[in-house]
């Protein structure tokens, strides 16, 4: 997959000093880049949007 033209956020509750960070890129047709800040040049994972979407869900409904 080709992440190339990628445009990575973090979460707005991220802290600026850093930290254990996820970002996405949700920019790209049909996929959905996940990876960690500490090593943006490291693997990214990929998600389809159904998958992402279920999976954004679950995070939400979780007390």
């Amino acid at each position: 997959m080709d992440l190339t033209n990628a445009i990575w956020r973090k979460s707005r509750r991220s802290g600026s000093s850093g930290g254990n960070c996820v970002e996405v890129a949700d920019n790209l047709p049909g996929v959905i880049g996940v990876r960690d800040s500490k090593d943006p040049a490291g693997p990214a994972l990929t998600f389809g949007p159904e998958a992402w979407q279920a999976f954004v869900a679950q995070l939400v409904t979780r007390p």
